[in-house]
């Protein structure tokens, strides 16, 4: 072979060596450039990432608030005979407590969900468990009824902001998982209201009502320290324009998960028409925005009415109980008129306690409605089956008896309140479902100040005559139902409208 054919077959070798070498690196680079031109959203990030230890602490954390929340609401119930005893107070003026609480709550729902769509979740609600956590410990020093109720506003417009911890949960939470998480809350908020009726147990008795108000404001300190565990929404910080802030959430989650992200780049469209009415009056949500507020002013009147109506029957023995022992057979009245002065004792905490149980009791049975029927036919059988036992509970009965009535009654209108929260997080897009929330939570607590004089005013007139307005409603509302034209059973969270 002749020097020049060696020469040439060596530069050959060469060559392809060269090229050996540079095609793995082109081929990476091609496959990063793949990617590159790949897109995902919050949505698909949210469901590849899936269930893991994120949610759990998102879970105690975010629920953890429904104690909270439970605490101030069922707080009226307890302190009710208390109030009545140290001012001398009619009725009427018992039940305004309540629907001062709720005002707060409507005025500041709405202000609150516009907030929380155009500056973000994690803000509104903080700033809630602050706000109520100071306005009800300077409760326990009001030093007459008008600073008790302006106060007790106060806590109303406080809780409202808390409230949008359920907005910021949902977002977080993968679509199959929803229908079994969300119910679950539920455990949470009877915690509160067996919280705050324990401390009413030991405390009151012993200390007074105002050492019980202070105590109770406990939980609420712990949670605004627990509080910066949790981010902002991602589905929101997208919809701002913030998809780096949005990225960075979902790596910290997809990390805690031990789960990774779609490939690609996070892309989603920016909107600026964010915390807007016009979307809830749209042609696409009016009629669904429109029988919401009724479902939520319904869920709400039946609640509180349940909870309210069970302290009263209680406090002034209006039950119609066939076994009752002779503390229970005496309607307490003062000679100078209409006037209960009596506190609860040992066996009406107990049977608050346990009516409180029924809150959680049925929680699989709810878990079971949301996964086969769906939102809409849940909602419409809870209503029916509440209508139903709200006229039963006029009937005579053991004190057994009407403890089983009030449990069910309880565990009824419980799961009423927790699906209609769920649809209501899952119908409305990301642009305006703090807004939607605020809405309705806003026409919830109209519900809520209607309800006390119903339960606690017209109770006093007739049990049966108080009783059929909450009947009523149920039954309205159940046929309301078939009127809502989305069903979100399995379906994605929407963005934008």
């Amino acid at each position: 072979m002749s020097d020049s054919m060696k020469t040439q077959l060596v530069s050959s070798i060469h060559l392809q060596e060269v090229e050996l070498q540079e095609k793995p690196a082109d081929d990476k680079q091609d496959s990063n450039n793949s990617n590159n031109d790949k897109t995902f959203t919050v949505e698909d990030a949210v469901e590849k990432i899936g269930f893991g230890r994120f949610h759990i602490l998102l879970f105690v954390i975010m629920g953890s608030s429904n104690i909270v929340e439970a605490m101030e609401i069922m707080l009226l119930a307890v302190v009710s005979p208390e109030i009545r005893c140290e001012w001398r107070l009619d009725d009427w003026q018992v039940a305004l407590v309540s629907t001062m609480v709720f005002l707060g709550f409507m005025v500041c729902g709405v202000l609150g969900g516009y907030i929380a769509d155009r500056y973000g979740r994690w803000k509104v609600v903080f700033g809630g468990f602050v706000w109520s956590a100071y306005f009800s410990l300077l409760t326990s020093f009001a030093p007459s009824y008008g600073w008790f109720i302006f106060l007790r506003a106060m806590v109303g417009c406080g809780v409202a902001g808390v409230s949008q911890g359920f907005v910021l949960k949902t977002e977080f939470i993968p679509a199959k998982h929803r229908a079994t998480l969300l119910p679950l809350a539920t455990i949470f908020w009877m915690l509160g209201s067996m919280l705050i009726i324990i401390l009413g147990m030991l405390v009151v008795p012993t200390l007074g009502w105002r050492w019980m108000i202070r105590i109770s404001v406990t939980p609420s300190i712990i949670l605004i320290f627990l509080f910066k565990f949790i981010p902002e929404s991602a589905r929101y910080n997208v919809s701002a324009g913030k998809t780096e802030a949005a990225m960075k959430t979902l790596h910290w989650i997809a990390k805690m998960n031990r789960a990774s992200l779609p490939p690609g780049r996070l892309v989603e469209p920016v909107t600026s028409e964010r915390g807007s009415w016009r979307i809830l009056l749209s042609p696409l949500f009016r009629r669904t925005s429109v029988l919401l507020w009724y479902s939520w002013f319904v869920a709400s009147f039946i609640y509180y009415g349940s909870v309210l109506s069970s302290s009263e029957l209680l406090e002034k023995n209006l039950l119609c109980v066939i076994d009752a022992d002779k503390e229970h057979q005496v309607k307490h009245r003062h000679e100078d008129g209409l006037c209960y002065c009596i506190p609860f004792g040992y066996s009406d905490y107990q049977t608050l306690l346990i009516s409180c149980l029924g809150e959680v009791a049925l929680v699989p049975a709810n878990i079971a409605l949301l996964n086969v029927f769906g939102r809409k036919m849940t909602l419409t059988v809870l209503q029916l089956l509440a209508a139903f036992f709200f006229m039963i509970l006029n009937i005579c009965s053991t004190m057994f008896g009407f403890t089983v009535l009030l449990f069910l009654l309880r565990s009824l209108v419980s799961m009423n309140f927790n699906v209609v929260y769920i649809y209501t997080a899952e119908v409305y897009p990301t642009v305006a479902r703090s807004l939607g929330m605020g809405f309705c939570t806003s026409f919830s607590r109209i519900g809520g100040m209607i309800a006390p004089f119903i339960a606690q005013v017209l109770m006093s007139q007739s049990v049966i005559l108080a009783l059929c307005p909450f009947a009523v409603a149920c039954v309205l509302c159940a046929l309301g139902n078939f009127l809502m034209p989305i069903e979100t059973k399995g379906r994605a969270l929407l963005q934008n409208s």
